[in-house]
Parts: structure tokens; C-alpha cells; sequence
């Protein structure tokens, strides 16, 4: 294995140092992000929908397995047991510097997006072969997956607008409200959040530890990360541009979490990683226009979108740099 083993050692615990900040703003980007979207109307108090989404996390690997994971880890680029560790501590860098640079100037992106393409490019620049094919259906699906959800919302959207007022109505959003978001975290830990099941399934294996594939102690403390994450973003997030889209009723959060929960659900069988957080704004704006196109606050649409589309070709790119400059000091 000639000079990766050498630096085996400082990879392993650059690692663990990595997976722990990239637990932290996943918490703060996704965690954040998803407790807003539930404690906008007041149903729940905040520490109760994070406690929620914190459970679904932990019990998603057992419940719906690793498939997301493991696209991550093994399928999106070639497998060299040599540089896998190298690979995954360059990508993941390159995602959470672009992601940060976004977020500095305010402008909320795609974690999955950046990891991906983060690795990818990573992987090039290494000299390795991405899986073009799997990268062509991963993002095939992520740019489909918030169409259809904003597609769903606008069609539920359109219902709950036909639906009979009387006295129990307000129970029944109250009940409806709390049923949507335990199908979000569930989607949400069947998919996009297992790219914190497979940073952290990297880092503990790299410190040879090899009983389980995700031990209790590193779900145990990435769940306290990510809390606190959520945590620290909670008031930025409640004040960010996907709530600046619409000022939105209950019953448009509910048809837009149900509609970012099916659109990310349907494709984590096939190992597809779906960001919720882009499912989950394009599932205010399709709810919000099915009141009317006026409803939706158009001039914060748009900077989301371009920086969508800005993340995948900006991670590649500063992934093959980082790449390249680990083979020449390599």
C-alpha cells in the first residue's frame, strides 16, 4: 500500500475529525431545516419534533437498511481499498467547504448534491474511474425527485382547499401535521440521511473498528451532533429563504412534507440518495401554488434554484483540484 499506509494514521483521525464536523452541518443544514418546517404553526414545541426526527434517525438503519450508505461508500466511485479513506476525507472536505461558502453569503444548497459531487471529482482527480452510469441515474432522480414532489404538493394542495370547514377541523390539521412530519424523518433516514450513516461508517472503520458497521457509541454521539446542529440554526432557518417562498398555512405544510416524504421514500430502495431539503422547498411552492401562482414568493425561488444547480459542477470541480493535489504530494 506503500505511502497510504504511511499516512494512515493522520487520514483515519482526519477522519473522525471530518465525520464529526460533517455530522454537525448536516444537523445544521438538514436538522434545522426540518424542525422549521414542523414548528412553524406551533403544533409541537421544538425539542419534541427534534426528538422525534433524532429517534427516526437512529432507527433508521435497522428499519430500512443502508442502501443510500452505501451508494456513498462503494458505488459512485471505483473500489481501491488503498485510497478509500483518502477519497471519502477529500470529497466530503470539498462538500462542506462548498456548502459553507454558500451558507456564508446565504444562500441555502444540497449536502447530498455537494457530496456527490465531491466525491466524484475527488475520485478523478485521484486517478480513479467514477461510476458515470450510477452518477447519471443519481442525478437524473435528484433533479426529478423535488419535480414530483412539487407536482404532489400542488395536487394535495388543491384537495385540502376543497375539504369541509367544521369543529374538528383544527384537531385533525393538529393530528395531520404531527402523522407528516413522522413520514419526513422517516424519509429522511431511509435517504438523505444516510450520508451521515456513511461518513461515519467510513471514519470508525478506518480506526479498525470492524464488529459493526455503525457501533452505538458513533450513532450515539453523531445524533448528539446533529441536535446540535438543528439546534444552533433553528432561528436562521425559521428566517431563511424557503420560508421566504410563501407564507404558509397549515395545510400547506402538511401536503408539502407528505409530498418531500413520497418523493424521497420511492427512490431509497434503490440506493438513490434524494436531498429532503430541496424536496421539501419545492414542496412549499407546489402547496402554494395550488392556491394560486400569486401565492409564492418567486424572487427567492430563484437564488435556491441557481445555487442547485451551482453545487454539483463547483464540488466536482474543487474535488479533481483536490484530488490532483493529493497525488502530487502523495
Amino acid at each position: 500500500m506503500g505511502t497510504w499506509n504511511e499516512t494512515g494514521e493522520s487520514v483515519a483521525y482526519g477522519l473522525i475529525t471530518l465525520a464529526s464536523f460533517f455530522v454537525l452541518v448536516c444537523g445544521a443544514n438538514d436538522g434545522g431545516a426540518l424542525v422549521a418546517l414542523a414548528i412553524r404553526h406551533h403544533v409541537m414545541p421544538a425539542y419534541a419534533v427534534l426528538a422525534v426526527l433524532l429517534v427516526a434517525l437512529l432507527v433508521g438503519p435497522a428499519l430500512f437498511g443502508l442502501a443510500v450508505a452505501r451508494t456513498f461508500t462503494d458505488r459512485l466511485i471505483e473500489s481501491d481499498p488503498d485510497r478509500h479513506d483518502v477519497l471519502m476525507l477529500g470529497g466530503v472536505t470539498v462538500a462542506l467547504l462548498v456548502v459553507l461558502g454558500l451558507s456564508w453569503k446565504g444562500i441555502a444548497t444540497s449536502v447530498t448534491l455537494a457530496v456527490i459531487g465531491g466525491l466524484a471529482g475527488t475520485g478523478l482527480g485521484l486517478g480513479l474511474t467514477p461510476s458515470w452510469d450510477v452518477l447519471g441515474v443519481a442525478l437524473t432522480v435528484a433533479a426529478l425527485a423535488p419535480i414530483a414532489g412539487g407536482g404532489l404538493a400542488f395536487v394535495l394542495g388543491r384537495i385540502a382547499a376543497r375539504l369541509p370547514t367544521w369543529s374538528r377541523l383544527p384537531a385533525l390539521v393538529r393530528l395531520g401535521q404531527l402523522g407528516a412530519f413522522v413520514g419526513l424523518s422517516l424519509a429522511y433516514a431511509a435517504n438523505d440521511g444516510q450520508k451521515i450513516f456513511a461518513v461515519v461508517a467510513v471514519a470508525t472503520s478506518a480506526l479498525h473498528v470492524t464488529d459493526a458497521t455503525l457501533p452505538i457509541p458513533a450513532l450515539a454521539a453523531a445524533a448528539a451532533l446533529f441536535a446540535a446542529g438543528a439546534v444552533i440554526s433553528l432561528r436562521r432557518m425559521l428566517r431563511g429563504a424557503t420560508f421566504r417562498l410563501l407564507a404558509p398555512r397549515p395545510w400547506h405544510l402538511i401536503s408539502a412534507q407528505i409530498a418531500a416524504s413520497t418523493a424521497v421514500f420511492t427512490t431509497a430502495a434503490g440506493g438513490i440518495p434524494v436531498s429532503m431539503t430541496q424536496s421539501a422547498a419545492a414542496g412549499l411552492v407546489g402547496a402554494g401554488a395550488s392556491h394560486g401562482p400569486r401565492r409564492v414568493r418567486w424572487q427567492h425561488a430563484w437564488p435556491l434554484l441557481t445555487s442547485w444547480l451551482a453545487t454539483l459542477p463547483v464540488s466536482f470541480l474543487l474535488g479533481v483540484v483536490a484530488g490532483l493535489l493529493v497525488e502530487a504530494l502523495g
